[in-house]
């Protein structure tokens, strides 16, 4: 670690850190006993250690009381202290002038999708690019701050502003370190939230504490120096509200995707002769999207004995035509892995979306998802997923009501095809939409502005 200050040496400074942060630790560890007693303080205390012992980024130890909060706003508040005192704060060389990148990522890390897309393949793509990339959950105070000490650039994920995140950003702009902001949710958009078809599935309040948080995303989003955004159809709509220069990252499929997918490819499909469509589901609300093609499946299902609905995920099955339930199979969510072996077990999956400003944002995950396993997809046209999707190659796109129907229609009565299909979506995956230093993947200026 090296802490850069203008009179400091090397390692006085990293020593002085250190110290504090291990006098942070000990704090924190006596707050904990105050407020929770010192059996749950000792707990928490051996967890942390568990988990340093394991490489794992832990959390604060403290819970989520006032006397925590005050401490994780205030925690370089001493060093700063002692570094104005003796006029050494400013930095007089940044560290981005030194040959090797590294990228302090910090982030809400809390959605399994979002810290696997976001993340941990970014951490694998930078690897790839000779840039080195570390990342921890913006509630684990000491790693953060540590992080930042040898960084040349900080990304900020999923962040809104609270004391804890302004204190890192003005860590970062210290130490002269770029900002990037980067999100896959159009979160900062009120626009987006009261035109999301989705929000019918969850309670007002719920609705209501997500449009009053928005303003805290697009102030954050507005202090940093560049964004990135997982689809062009987010990036349109970010612009709208910020001048900073937005720029696409998309998902794609990472080592571990590909991995996993050709796992449960290998498994065994099930020889009892049934064509399998699946709808997956990975949060509340979904129904509505599948409510856009009730009828073709329902005239689908319908048109052979042999032929079923899979239901992966969330779904409420009261929501369900009655000529639909008892010709569907339901799996609830379990890891990733087992997911895609769920998946693989399908001979399509169907990826409606309701047309909504939300949904115009979204990314094409499940087409990843889906091609991963060599299952082919059948998409419509909102979001991104079309742009994954090559017509009557790797899949179907879904123009109008009739096409989901013919598409489906198609692939049970030419099985082979489908396979065939499936296949080709898999190769289209490692091929065209991996982890590659591609425009269409990554905007050239994103590279520029790390490596440059």
């Amino acid at each position: 670690m090296v802490y850069r200050t203008r009179r400091a040496g090397r390692h006085g400074a990293q020593g002085q850190l250190r110290r504090f942060f291990r006098l942070t630790l000990v704090r924190r560890f006596a707050t904990s006993i105050r407020e929770e007693g010192a059996r749950a303080a000792l707990r928490k205390a051996r967890i942390y250690t568990s988990m340093r012992l394991r490489g794992i980024s832990p959390s604060v130890l403290a819970g989520p009381g006032q006397g925590q909060m005050q401490t994780d706003q205030n925690y370089l508040a001493g060093i700063w202290q002692t570094l104005a005192q003796t006029e050494a704060f400013h930095v007089t060389r940044p560290a981005v002038l030194q040959g090797r990148r590294k990228i302090a990522l910090i982030g809400d890390l809390n959605l399994p999708q979002c810290r696997k897309y976001r993340i941990e393949q970014l951490a694998e793509f930078w690897q790839a690019q000779d840039v080195d990339l570390d990342y921890a959950h913006y509630q684990d105070v000491p790693r953060c701050a540590e992080m930042l000490q040898s960084a040349t650039h900080l990304m900020e994920y999923r962040l809104q502003t609270m004391p804890v995140t302004a204190m890192y950003r003005y860590e970062a702009r210290r130490l002269q370190l770029p900002v990037l902001y980067d999100l896959d949710d159009p979160l900062f958009s009120i626009a987006a939230y009261e035109t999301y078809e989705n929000m019918k599935a969850i309670e007002p309040e719920l609705k209501a504490h997500f449009i009053a948080e928005a303003p805290k995303y697009l102030e954050m989003m507005n202090g940093a120096d560049m964004i990135t955004v997982s689809t062009p159809g987010m990036a349109e709509h970010t612009r709208l509200l910020t001048p900073r220069p937005v720029h696409v990252r998309r998902n794609f499929a990472d080592a571990a995707t590909l991995a996993d997918g050709r796992a449960a490819m290998q498994g065994a499909k099930p020889d009892d002769g049934l064509f399998r469509v699946c709808f997956a589901s990975g949060s509340r609300g979904h129904e509505v999207d599948f409510e856009l093609i009730a009828d073709q499946i329902t005239a689908f299902l319908a048109g052979a004995d042999n032929r079923r609905l899979m239901i992966l995920g969330h779904f409420d099955m009261g929501l369900l035509p009655e000529g639909l339930r008892d010709r569907v199979e339901i799996t609830g969510f379990s890891t990733y892995a087992k997911y895609l072996r769920s998946l693989a077990r399908a001979d399509v999956a169907v990826m409606p979306l309701t047309d909504d400003l939300f949904n115009r944002c979204k990314s094409a995950v499940r087409v990843i998802d889906a091609a991963s396993c060599g299952v082919p997809a059948v998409v419509g046209t909102v979001g991104d997923m079309a742009n994954m999707v090559t017509h009557g190659e790797t899949g179907f796109v879904a123009r109008t009501g009739a096409d989901w129907l013919q598409s489906l229609e198609a692939l049970a009565q030419d099985r082979d095809a489908a396979r065939a299909m499936g296949q080709a979506a898999r190769v289209a995956l490692e091929t065209r939409w991996s982890g590659a230093p591609e425009p269409h993947i990554i905007d050239p200026d994103v590279l520029a502005w790390v490596k440059g």
